[in-house]
Formats: C-alpha cells, structure tokens, sequence
C-alpha cells in the first residue's frame, strides 16, 4: 500500500523503465510486405503510401539483400498482374512461370533463408477484383477454393515456405493443406488470414495492386459477402479454430490497430502463432498526419506497433518494417 508502494520508482528515468519493459519490439517481430511489378529497373513509388514501393524483380533482390542486412528475415509477397492477363477464374495464378512464382524463386537465390510467404487470393489475377470466381453474381465459394489450392501448390513448387491464404472462403485450408500434403510439400506452412474483416482500411493497398472490386451491375460491389463483419466478435474466434483445425501454422487478424480487442481475444485461446496485419490505411494516415506536422510520425509509429505486440502479436506484417528497425538502430 502506499507509501510503502510508490509505482513512480519504476519511472524514475529511461534506464529503469527500459530494465522493467514488459513489451520488446525487435526485428524479429516483422513479416516485410513487398510489392511486386513486371519490367526492370522500376522501384516505382505507390501514390497512397508515400515512401512505400512497387518493384521489378531486378530491384526486388536488391531490396530482400538489404531487409536481410537489416535483420528482417520474412516477406509477404503480393503481385501486381497486368490487366491483359486477368480473367474471372484467374487463371494466371497458376502459371508455373508467373510474376509471383519468378519473384519466389529470386527471393530465394538472392537470399536463400529468407522465409518466403505468398498470398493466396484471385483478386490480383481476377478481371472482376475479387477474391473468387463470380458465377451468377456471387463469388463462388468452392470452385474458388479448389483454384486457391492449385495456387497455393504452384507457389510451393516455386519455393515458398508459407502460404497465405487472404481470401476468406470457407474450407480453403483444409483443400490447400490436403493439396500440399498428397504432392509431397508437408513442410509448406499456411498462415491464414483467419479473422479478415471487411474494412475501410484497405483502400492504399488495392490502389498498389489495382485490385478493388469493378463496378459493375452483376458483380457483387464490395467483399462483404466473404470477409467479416467488423460488428462481430465471437465469429473471429470461431472462424481461427476452424482453421486451425484444417491445418492452419499461423493464424492472422487484419486490420491492426482497430482490432486489437479481436488479437487478444485470439491469443487467449489458441496454441499457434497470431500473426496481425497492420494495412496500408493504417499507414498511410500516420504518413499524411506527419507530413502535415500534425503528429510525430516514429513515435506514433512505435506507439501502435508496440500496442500490437502488447495484445499478442507473435508476427506483426508492417510497411513500417524498415522505419522501425532503423529507429531501434
């Protein structure tokens, strides 16, 4: 009891509070987001994401040598596919010498240890912008999680070490986990983005990969139909064990900072690693409030990443990545 208990003296100064610090951020605790283009020598500037980047597969090796140089030892890989070679079924996905195959395999020359994950949807390839196949106006559920299987079989073929399935159908993990098991990957992991919410977050990363749902009459308008309603709770848990029962290494919350109440729900009942993705309007408000002098950008940056890990982040995937790990330094 006070005073023979003074909280205080455990701040008395940036030593003691350092020695007594219960939340550690290293660069142990990153998945690196990287955005892939066709082409050579482009490191092309996304406009939403300031200091964010699209790279050809030349500069990408330049790139995955300096996040290993730093200590960022994994990568999340996502490929902007040319509209010429999009269809409803996205059929490009499973091109065995597609852009996200190639970049797999230049990752993995340039640094061999490197842990590799891919991401396991259709919206990239889909001429629709959608995570599925539209059949009758609807995303079609089990057409595309046969697809997404074949998908995730291809990027392990190319030599990734994870998949990361984001597309939210129901059953996708056990198809792909049944998938990689019959051909012989039994040591491909799977990180699911099992709580993905329906968010308002995301609008930076489809304008990195034009890959925001058209506007048309007979296509669904939005993703609400799959990925989940941000009112909800007890349906984020439902939906991890569930994976995780068909085979998920990883689980994922996504978005980040705005459901942390969700990560720490997760954490609380589960026996693999949370993963929690801190998305690109996340981001992107932090850049633009600091260029306009409206806030300190790496100490707000450092505040949310470190909230993050504090409700149970195990892996934190941030554009962030590299601007912390140069603060820590």
């Amino acid at each position: 009891m006070f005073p023979l208990r003074r909280n205080r003296r455990l701040r008395t100064n940036e030593s003691i509070r350092s020695l007594v610090r219960e939340t550690i951020i290293t660069p142990n605790d990153f998945l690196v987001p990287l955005f892939v283009v066709e082409g050579k020598g482009i490191k092309e500037e996304i406009a939403s994401m300031p200091n964010y980047f699209r790279y050809s597969l030349d500069l990408l090796e330049k790139e995955v040598k300096e996040l290993w140089a730093m200590g960022l030892k994994s990568v999340l890989v996502f490929v902007k596919v040319p509209d010429n070679l999009k269809d409803n079924k996205g059929t490009e996905a499973l091109n065995p010498n597609g852009l996200m195959q190639r970049a797999v395999k230049v990752i993995k020359n340039a640094v061999p240890e490197m842990i590799v994950m891919t991401d396991v949807a259709l919206d990239p390839y889909s001429s629709f912008g959608h995570d599925g196949v539209i059949e009758n106006g609807q995303v079609a559920n089990d057409i595309t999680s046969s697809i997404l299987a074949e998908m995730a079989l291809s990027h392990a073929q190319a030599g990734a070490d994870f998949v990361a399935p984001s597309d939210m159908m129901d059953g996708r993990i056990l198809e792909m986990r049944e998938t990689l098991e019959s051909s012989g990957f039994i040591n491909t992991g799977i990180m699911s983005y099992s709580a993905k919410y329906a968010s308002a977050f995301y609008g930076p990363f489809r304008d990195a990969l034009d890959s925001a749902p058209v506007d048309l009459i007979d296509v669904p308008k939005d993703k609400k139909t799959y990925q989940m309603d941000y009112h909800n709770r007890t349906e984020a848990i439902k939906e991890t064990e569930m994976d995780i029962e068909e085979g998920a290494d990883i689980v994922m919350v996504k978005p980040g900072i705005a459901y942390l109440d969700i990560v720490r729900d997760i954490k609380n009942i589960v026996d693999v690693p949370v993963a929690v993705y801190q998305v690109s309007g996340e981001y992107s408000m932090i850049k633009a409030a600091a260029e306009r002098g409206w806030l300190d950008h790496d100490a707000v940056m450092m505040e949310q990443i470190t909230a993050i890990k504090r409700a149970g982040a195990d892996v934190i995937a941030s554009y962030f990545a590299k601007d912390v790990v140069k603060l820590l330094k």
